[in-house]
């Protein structure tokens, strides 16, 4: 027997060729319009943003009211005659509101109360058909990636609820002889919180497309998890502030108690549970429920503090910017909500320190899309 090379193919076969990896197979599946759809969802954001916007000054000049009906359909259509104008004013004076506090309003005055919730309606039902509208002709023309429909539809599911959340709301303030004159406050608080939900998903889905599967799925291999918890935390903590928030622009708590850093120069406002039963101090006392905004503010400027120190070790430059523009849009929000206090929430400031909620919001979920999705940067770039 001849000797035989320990290279040499010991099946006797000719030599097969090896197949060879084909990369970039992620990207072979349905990729999608992911640009377009992210122009879309911008439009979508910049409206939610709009609508946050107005139903603030809707309630800042106390016009949520003024539309006693909930009409989705005909609702859209505006009075067209003084006789139908008439109709809608008269139907106004049937509630509460108008009998304790507007008996003053003539029709001229009625009006602009009523523009301003036609118009918060009206924007509703325009975010309800954009959505709409982009999302049948993304499906119909099969642009949306994979595992982007549920995604994509949680959006409009979500708005649907918040109509109908919006109009719980409303029917909580139009009523006759029970001496109500606004809305209940925890319910416009899960109405804005929804708000801000729905613009959390949609600011998150924004960042998501903004980069491929594949550089997504490398990216997540360096997550930078303690900061992505921690980040996770502050979103977590700032709701639950924007929440306060809404409670205290329920009940007009912000204009009970002017001074600062005390309250009527003591820590505690007087008498923070004179009301009965002993719960309901928590919603509807306007010294206590601003007194707990004010606490829970000063709490979350401090976790904020320990979030962006951590956020400034970060190994990645776009990271540690994040947490810079987290922490100086916390510092801003901070010192609007004291302005605010001091001046007694007058329009013009209210709604602006309610903008400022929406950027450090978005700003929190970038902070934590950069943690849980960081973006190296070579050398050169540093």
């Amino acid at each position: 027997m001849s000797k035989r090379s320990i290279f040499e193919e010991v099946s006797g076969n000719e030599p097969q060729e090896r197949p060879q990896a084909t990369p970039g197979g992620i990207d072979r599946t349905r990729r999608g319009a992911r640009g377009a759809i992210r122009a879309w969802l911008a439009v979508l954001f910049a409206l939610v943003v709009a609508m946050i916007v107005v139903g603030g000054l809707t309630r800042l000049t106390d016009s949520g009211l003024s539309i006693t009906e909930w009409r989705p359909v005909t609702g859209a259509m505006p009075p067209l005659s003084e006789a139908d104008w008439q109709a809608e004013f008269d139907k106004y004076k049937e509630i509460d509101q108008w009998r304790i506090e507007n008996q003053w309003m003539q029709l001229a005055d009625f009006k602009e109360i009523y523009w301003w919730e036609w118009g918060h309606r009206q924007l509703g039902r325009v975010i309800g058909l954009v959505w709409a509208l982009g999302f049948l002709g993304f499906a119909l023309a099969r642009q949306i990636p994979v595992r982007w429909t549920g995604r994509l539809a949680l959006p409009g599911v979500l708005g649907g609820v918040q109509g109908a959340i919006g109009w719980w709301m409303v029917a909580s303030g139009v009523t006759q002889g029970e001496g109500m004159t606004s809305v209940a406050s925890y319910r416009l608080a899960t109405h804005l919180g929804l708000a801000f939900v729905i613009l959390g998903f949609i600011a998150w889905y924004m960042f998501l497309l903004g980069r491929e599967e594949r550089d997504l799925m490398q990216a997540r291999r360096a997550k930078e998890a303690k900061l992505f918890g921690l980040s996770t935390g502050l979103l977590h903590f700032s709701f639950l502030q924007i929440i306060l928030g809404a409670l205290v622009a329920g009940i007009d708590a912000g204009r009970s108690y002017t001074d600062w850093p005390l309250m009527a120069g003591q820590i505690l406002p007087p008498e923070p549970f004179m009301l009965q039963p002993l719960w309901s101090n928590f919603f509807e006392n306007p010294g206590l429920v601003q007194f707990i905004h004010r606490i829970s503010g000063y709490l979350l400027l401090a976790f904020g503090v320990v979030v962006w120190l951590r956020g400034r070790g970060s190994a990645h430059p776009r990271s540690r910017f994040a947490f810079n523009a987290v922490f100086a849009a916390l510092m801003l929000q901070m010192v609007l909500g004291v302005v605010t206090v001091l001046y007694a929430a007058p329009w013009q400031i209210a709604i602006l320190h309610q903008l400022m909620a929406v950027c450090l919001w978005v700003l929190i979920l970038r902070a934590r899309y950069l943690s849980g999705y960081p973006i190296a940067t070579s050398i050169k770039d540093h």
